[in-house]
């Protein structure tokens, strides 16, 4: 019970911040379940990957509403978002294996590296501009391309990939709307494919916790996703009201921080 109110508090915040602030959840939700499963005595060589596999579990539910959104409002152009797809399938496949030949440490590691980086992306967007002119989206071959790469790194870090599709798409100058569309629309392959990835790497494994289906926890699965679904609405609302930029910022130094800890850790 314990372990399901701690996971249920961690998705509030990981709806309430993905909702306000347009953060993918796997930036939330990986770092707390580092430390909540090194307090429950995990074996350390599997804690960074059990957090990064039940990070894209959740997503996969929060994903499949926001494709819907998205949708519905008109803004995929599924077309490239299949292309990025095949690429981000396979990429997605490849980020769990990877992660699965590191160690538990070093992964962690290289988490709070990609926080330390995202954080600096999230200070620094505001004085990026739009890229202006006609698009410049590649074949099918090279978003297939763009897309594994893509793939590798969401999987390897257990987030949606927004941070990664939506300034790609940018560069190719596709609108604003449509990028964030695609993006979202290429959450769910991304999440799909390193949840099955996580739990084929992890199947088996003795260090892992009962109720672990490899390095998917369904426990802590299960209450992140009570919460951050309908909190992600909550924060959608609340993004309206509240200045989104300081908050941004102030998440932005927390994430340096916590990433920094887990470089040193």
């Amino acid at each position: 019970m314990t372990l399901f109110l701690i996971c249920a508090l961690i998705g509030v915040f990981a709806g309430l911040l993905g909702g306000a602030l347009g953060l993918g959840g796997g930036v939330v939700i990986v770092p707390p379940l580092i430390y909540l499963y090194h307090a429950m005595g995990i074996d350390p060589q599997v804690v960074a990957q059990l957090a990064v596999g039940t990070s894209l579990c959740t997503i996969i539910v929060t994903s499949i509403s926001s494709v819907h959104t998205h949708h519905r409002a008109g803004f995929v152009r599924w077309p490239v978002a299949f292309r990025l797809g095949v690429g981000i399938v396979v990429g997605a496949l490849i980020g769990a294996v990877i992660a699965d030949r590191l160690s538990g440490p070093m992964l962690t590691r290289l988490f709070g590296v990609f926080a330390v980086l995202v954080a600096l992306q999230m200070l620094l967007s505001g004085r990026r501009k739009q890229q202006q002119g006609e698009e410049r989206v590649p074949g099918s071959a090279g978003l297939a391309g763009a897309g594994g790469v893509i793939g590798t790194i969401s999987s390897l870090f257990g987030i949606g990939g927004g941070s990664l599709t939506v300034p790609f798409l940018s560069w190719c100058r596709l609108p604003m709307q449509n990028a964030v569309a695609i993006s979202a629309a290429c959450g769910l392959p991304i999440a799909l494919a390193g949840t099955l990835g996580f739990m084929a790497t992890g199947w088996g494994k003795p260090e892992l916790p009962e109720w672990a289906l490899g390095y998917v926890y369904f426990p802590a699965a299960l209450a992140i996703v009570v919460t951050s679904f309908p909190m992600a609405r909550v924060g959608a609302r609340l993004s309206h009201r509240l200045p989104s930029a300081t908050l941004k910022r102030i998440f932005a130094v927390v994430l340096i921080v916590i990433g920094t800890e887990l470089m040193l850790g």
